[in-house]
């Protein structure tokens, strides 16, 4: 199913409760909603977080053989948020792709993502925050474990309840994610179709990421991100951008990807039978020789990222969008210029096998 233009609320802060939004400087596109997809876990390491409370506990069902930790270098500089470390420094999110090998089927993806030649990069977010998907960050003292339904994907949801705060920003649209850091215990809270009724909390789908490690989402199970990702890890925010350096790969979007996923991505939202149609996890990096010494500000951070962390493929939508943080002081002038990056700039690289459900 795909949905309509993603819509968010600004920024705010609710006595120790803050939320973040994320939105787009020239509107969102399609996305799919997230099905069934088998999974892997990953073996954790060196940075950890305070372990769940107990109410707060993940129950995530079979799981497949341990995934290889990355052969690349990992980030010197983890991304944080909230005083949580995003993910330990060798998870995939953070690792230097910038001298992986080129994927075998470079070209013939970049062909099938680009048939025309005319497609060009596009950041969903800017300073009007009416699109993208916003975030909320929690301390669990002033926010209360709450019971949440699942409706369309319970068995392959990590269980309730969820430390939802009381004025909670939920992406626009039919979308309606609904992301939760909890800083107290350093873990990831997101859901998808997320609805306040009458008779209390329900959605699609939820998934809780702890993230003092890199497991994945179990074989079979889907996240509130169509890949099986988590969507937080790979949000380009404005305070990192601001502090002069993006040091994560980050979410992007395509209108045709097929029946496969690359690990971290644990799913498939198949739109395609053609034979290099993307499959979800599809990781691209832009070129190093394409010349990015004439971009300033934010953008040149930016893009000097996707030369070192490159973009992964998280879910159907428009194509080459990514998704970034709102704050109404992005200078939609400077974001402008990634507009002009051609999608042939980018290049896919060898993260592993595509893996068939």
């Amino acid at each position: 199913m795909q949905e309509n233009r993603r819509r968010l609320f600004g920024c705010a802060v609710f006595g120790s409760v803050a939320f973040v939004a994320a939105c787009s400087g020239g509107g969102g596109g399609p996305v799919s909603v997230p099905h069934p997809a088998p999974s892997a876990t990953a073996t954790s390491s060196a940075t950890s977080a305070p372990t769940p409370t107990p109410t707060a506990s993940v129950s995530r069902g079979p799981t497949a053989s341990p995934v290889p930790t990355p052969t690349g270098s990992s980030s010197s500089n983890v991304p944080e948020i909230g005083g949580c470390q995003m993910f330990p420094a060798n998870n995939p999110w953070n690792t230097d792709i910038s001298g992986y090998p080129l994927n075998a089927n470079s070209a013939q993806y970049m062909t099938e993502m680009n048939p025309n030649g005319t497609t060009f990069l596009h950041p969903d977010f800017g300073s009007d925050p009416s699109y993208g998907i916003p975030y909320n960050v929690v301390a669990i003292a002033q926010a209360n474990f709450t019971p949440i339904t699942f409706t369309e994907y319970p068995s392959e949801s990590d269980p309730g309840p969820y430390p939802i705060p009381s004025s909670p920003a939920i992406e626009a649209g039919s979308d309606e994610h609904m992301l939760i850091l909890d800083t107290d215990n350093c873990t990831d809270y997101e859901t998808f179709a997320t609805q306040d009724t009458s008779s209390g909390w329900t959605a699609a789908n939820g998934a809780v990421w702890p993230l003092n490690t890199n497991a994945l989402r179990p074989a079979g199970w889907t996240s509130a991100d169509a890949a099986g990702l988590p969507i937080l890890a790979g949000l380009v925010r404005y305070d990192e951008v601001q502090a002069g350096a993006l040091n994560h790969a980050v979410r992007f979007t395509m209108a045709n990807t097929s029946q496969g996923y690359i690990h971290p991505a644990t799913h498939d939202a198949a739109t395609s039978s053609a034979p290099y149609a993307p499959p979800m996890g599809l990781r691209i990096r832009l070129k190093a020789s394409y010349d990015i010494t004439h971009f300033t500000g934010n953008s040149l951070v930016i893009l000097t990222a996707f030369k070192k962390y490159g973009l992964i493929l998280a879910d159907n939508g428009s194509n080459f969008y990514f998704t970034g943080s709102t704050n109404t002081n992005w200078n939609d002038n400077d974001l402008n210029q990634l507009k002009s990056v051609p999608a042939s700039a980018f290049e896919v690289v060898d993260t592993g096998a595509v893996i068939t459900p």
